[in-house]
């Protein structure tokens, strides 16, 4: 029996069809649990049996229940940043795929209308959009994330050249593609604070933003302005994350922090906001995303973990602001 397996053998059968998923990594037990239809008493009640029933296995030390509840609306994430260069891209591909595999049906809008890549971090070979009467059809990913970029409009390597309006009828048309039955939509916006994230504030208002810097001091001033932007939208701020956060040296295995350390963090108790977490400057993660392998489709390995842990942070804030 897997480590999984005994984890589902630990829940109660009355509650075992309403657990979505369960997985056991480092000591921390994660369930997703269907909790649609449940009041929030009764929820509450499901949640303390199952930490209860899963708590009382030697090998796990703590237990993590995220309770998914039924939804009238699409939530929409915004992934922003101040400036470019911080791994914005990045991070929103794998906390898609990291979303997707909690149980959350998925989609990203390539919204860096000038330099999109999630084409390039969601596949590893060339896809095109097809269209259905007005509507765009998103590609299907390999990863359970579906996804949009105007990087599958244009040929690779032509420029993209247009103006103010002509960028907020792109982003319309990116944003009202088919989704189908997906209830998260995660925006990768371009850096700053610009056309697009005015067009994307006023038609398309997010549930929820996540802002990316580095721990550089200049990273964080124009993090700063962005973060500004949301609140001045009253768009509710998920968090911070800290990219690049520290380099290991593959022939000596020393770590040094190139851009600073800490700064996204200590930004975030100045600010009052929830810090989500920071990733690592690694080799693997820039090989991995060239390859359109996003590291957190390969959840257990050292450079998926990152993804996974600011993804289930980033779950539970979407519980409360849906």
């Amino acid at each position: 029996m897997s480590i999984d397996e005994t984890i589902r053998a630990a829940i109660p059968a009355e509650l075992s069809g309403m657990v979505r998923s369960a997985k056991l990594r480092d000591e921390v037990a994660t369930l997703v649990v269907d909790a649609g239809g449940l009041g929030r008493s009764a929820a509450a009640q499901l949640q303390r049996e199952l930490e209860e029933a899963v708590g009382a296995l030697d090998q796990v030390n703590e237990v993590r229940v995220a309770l998914m509840a039924d939804r009238k609306e699409r939530q929409i994430i915004a992934v922003g940043s101040g400036k470019g260069g911080v791994g914005k891209s990045t991070l929103t591909a794998n906390l898609a795929v990291a979303l997707a595999g909690m149980g959350h049906k998925v989609g990203v809008v390539d919204a860096d209308i000038y330099g999109p890549s999630q084409a390039t971090l969601l596949a590893d070979a060339p896809s095109k959009l097809r269209a259905e009467g007005e509507k765009l059809i998103p590609h299907d990913s390999d990863f359970g994330v579906k996804f949009v970029s105007m990087g599958q409009l244009v040929e690779a390597g032509k420029a993209i050249a247009l103006r103010g309006p002509m960028v907020g009828q792109a982003l319309s048309q990116l944003m009202d593609a088919d989704w189908g039955d997906t209830d998260v939509l995660l925006v990768d916006l371009p850096p700053g604070t610009g056309d697009v994230q005015l067009t994307m504030l006023q038609k398309f208002k997010p549930s929820a933003a996540v802002v990316v810097s580095t721990p550089q001091d200049l990273a964080l001033i124009d993090a700063k302005r962005a973060l500004d932007l949301f609140r001045q939208a009253q768009v509710p701020i998920a968090g911070i994350v800290e990219n690049m956060a520290g380099y290991m040296c593959p022939s000596c295995g020393d770590i040094s922090d190139p851009f600073g350390q800490g700064g996204a963090e200590a930004a975030a108790k100045e600010l009052g906001l929830p810090f989500l977490g920071r990733i690592p400057l690694a080799m693997e993660i820039r090989e991995k995303s060239d390859a359109g392998t996003p590291p957190a489709a390969a959840a257990d390995s050292d450079m998926g973990k990152p993804f996974i842990g600011i993804a289930a942070q980033l779950h539970q804030a979407l519980e409360k602001v849906g």
